[in-house]
């Protein structure tokens, strides 16, 4: 892709005092998205050949490669996080701003996720960067230039996997948006009173509907009925799983910070100071010199909601108040604008 002379200046993220609690940060932005695009989906074969997976598209103008030819426009894909989908608010937030760049838009679906039960053993888990791999051959075979966003679970994920592979990761850069890269200690995060209290019961619970669900014995049964902290649900369910020993197994072997020193395609990390989801985050020694490190005071977890007030250009009064969440699509967008991604909006 051709380099442009920008630099990567992101806006400062800084909310009012009577927004800069975590919680808040991490709750309010569902009720302040935008409405669900239209997405055009493709269901295709996961790297297992086992479940269906959902590729749900946000054209920013029709697109044929009947002719074998690789579409040229850029593609930004999301990877979402723990039970998210293109329904999530980041992800409908994500979508828009894209597409007011210029740029397609993909949410690829974990296992399990976007309303596609997995129909084999395995759901989906933070570390399985051969199934993100396997996503973007699919993706590969109709763009020729593909850009990654990934959030939470999705953007451990997608880290690791800049670092694992390197040179041949098949997205050309990234972001990654409040990604538990330490994921031991984020569990331990999690098992604080107030992120146990607010947070478990929203995480957990579809998750273990999902597992019922599936085909499992019933020592599993009564043993997932009786979990009440994710970390249990890993240990007996997701890591064996998945072929880890334990959950403790599964985090060590999952976790992107060890990998971040490898990044050779250019990766940006976002994540905020007082985000109640996350650990330990990657320090400037942690990472390569294609990793370049966002951090904020306040945020949240994939929170970053702010108060705007607009002012009539004309009267240079302020007419209008309002809460948004566009920070961190305008801040992923500006960073793949630094990086080389031509943009088609009327500001580039």
């Amino acid at each position: 892709m051709p380099k442009t002379n920008k630099t990567f200046a992101p806006a400062p993220f800084k909310p009012p005092f009577w927004l800069s609690n975590p919680h808040l940060q991490s709750i309010l932005p569902k009720f302040f998205a935008p409405k669900t695009p239209t997405y055009r989906r493709v269901v295709a074969k996961d790297s297992l050949d086992e479940s269906d997976i959902a590729y749900d598209f946000y054209d920013v103008h029709p697109i044929n490669t009947e002719n074998g030819e690789l579409e040229q426009t850029p593609l930004i894909v999301l990877f979402h996080g723990m039970e998210g989908s293109s329904d999530s608010h980041y992800a409908r937030a994500l979508a828009y701003q894209m597409h007011a760049q210029g740029w397609h838009f993909v949410v690829a679906h974990f296992r399990s996720c976007g309303g596609i039960p997995a129909s084999g053993r395995v759901f989906y888990n933070a570390g399985d960067t051969g199934e993100l791999h396997h996503m973007l051959e699919n993706l590969r075979k109709n763009f020729a230039h593909i850009y990654a966003v990934g959030v939470s679970l999705g953007g451990n994920a997608l880290a690791k996997y800049m670092g694992e592979y390197g040179d041949k990761a098949l997205c050309d850069g990234a972001a990654v948006i409040s990604a538990p890269v330490d994921m031991s200690s984020a569990a331990l995060s999690m098992h604080s009173f107030l992120s146990h209290r607010i947070y478990t019961p929203y995480l957990l619970n579809p998750i273990i509907k999902k597992a019922l669900a599936n085909d499992i014995t019933k020592d599993e049964i009564d043993s997932i009925k009786a979990v009440n902290r994710i970390s249990d649900f890993d240990d007996i369910f997701t890591a064996p799983r998945h072929g880890y020993r334990s959950n403790n197994h599964y985090y060590y072997a999952s976790s992107a910070l060890p990998y971040l020193i490898k990044v050779t395609k250019p990766l940006l990390l976002i994540s905020a100071k007082d985000d109640p989801f996350l650990g330990f985050t990657a320090t400037p020694n942690d990472v390569s010199d294609s990793v370049t490190i966002l951090d904020t005071e306040h945020g949240g977890h994939v929170g970053f909601i702010r108060y705007r007030t607009d002012r009539d250009k004309s009267t240079h009064l302020y007419k209008q108040s309002r809460l948004d969440i566009n920070w961190l699509p305008e801040t992923v967008s500006a960073y793949f604008e630094s990086i080389g991604v031509p943009s088609n909006n009327s500001d580039a």
